[in-house]
């Protein structure tokens, strides 16, 4: 038997047996992850860069890709060095270091997506007051919000889940630590505290939700009434990407944590928490780019620059 103070390391879930499987897994989660930075470095640079870009809109996209960027880079790269040095182990202080980090980057993209959905309910049901209702400081009050409500969430479930007795080992059936797994092994009644904070933290992320479908029915009862077939073209342009990235969300994390025990396997629960923690951060620049022209235009702009420099530079060398 051994308790949380004797515990100085967690061994994670490997994604296969063999050396060979092992090495296609990190290969895997290598390109996932080059493209994830690719696309979230690409759209932090554009939007710092391009001063047409500086409203509101893109101000919160800027941080829902620092959230995606921090939330993938806090797991991906352990099971990859995990993976390629034949390993399953991660220190005490790492395993509530990433769980931290995790929880944090989370929480704040989803407040952050609910801070969306206003955006676009007041820049669509209430044009004439965007400029009011989100002005600079209003943004920055928001955004400030996001980034301290996930972090004092985070410190919470954190600092409580590891405050428990472990005496059931220290093997967390999951590829990162997460709080579910951690609880798995606590030998004490007190992980009851911690069920009860998830209980709170379920309520408000309803309620997050609920803000965002009562948003979307506004937005699309309003962009219904556009007389013009352009007018509501160019709306629903700018709404489908944020409604595309909170359904990817929200369904992913229902499904990994909500699922019925009668479907759950050990594979599929692996291929799930995949879909919902590293896929989801790679995926949402391409989403949010595919039907943004002027976002597309920006990127394009800031790589042949770029390019042009280069080009410049070397045939100056040369």
């Amino acid at each position: 038997m051994s308790n949380s103070s004797s515990t100085t390391q967690f061994l994670l879930l490997a994604f296969a047996d063999t050396q060979e499987l092992q090495l296609l897994h990190f290969w895997l989660f290598l390109g996932i992850y080059l493209a994830g930075l690719l696309g979230n470095g690409l759209i932090i640079t554009t939007i710092t860069c391009d001063r047409h870009l500086h409203t509101p809109m893109y101000f919160f996209l800027l941080n829902l890709s620092v959230f995606d960027l921090g939330s993938f880079s806090t797991i991906v790269p352990k099971s990859m060095a995990n993976s390629l040095s034949n390993t399953r182990t991660i220190s005490y202080t790492g395993c509530a270091s990433q769980l931290f980090l995790f929880l944090f980057f989370i929480a704040a993209e989803y407040s952050l997506l609910t801070i969306m959905s206003y955006d676009r309910y007041v820049a669509i049901c209430k044009p004439l007051h965007y400029g009011t209702l989100l002005g600079r400081r209003a943004c920055v009050h928001m955004a400030a919000a996001a980034w301290g409500a996930a972090f004092l969430t985070a410190l919470l479930h954190t600092a409580n889940t590891f405050s428990l007795p472990l005496c059931q080992g220290n093997a967390v059936d999951q590829f990162f630590c997460e709080i579910p797994q951690i609880l798995k092994l606590s030998c004490s009644h007190s992980y009851i505290r911690e069920v009860g904070l998830l209980g709170v933290s379920a309520f408000v992320a309803f309620g997050c939700f609920v803000f965002i479908v009562v948003s979307y029915v506004q937005i699309f009862r309003a962009v219904l009434r556009i007389p013009s077939e352009q007018g509501r073209h160019k709306a629903f342009s700018t709404c489908l990407p944020h409604l595309a990235v909170v359904s990817l969300f929200v369904s992913n994390g229902i499904f990994a944590y909500l699922k019925p025990p009668s479907i759950s396997s050990p594979s599929l629960d692996l291929v799930v928490s995949v879909l919902y923690s590293v896929v989801p951060p790679a995926l949402n620049p391409l989403i949010y780019s595919l039907r943004n022209q002027q976002l597309k235009d920006a990127v394009w702009k800031l790589i042949s620059g770029c390019v042009s420099e280069a080009i410049n530079y070397l045939s100056c060398s040369a």
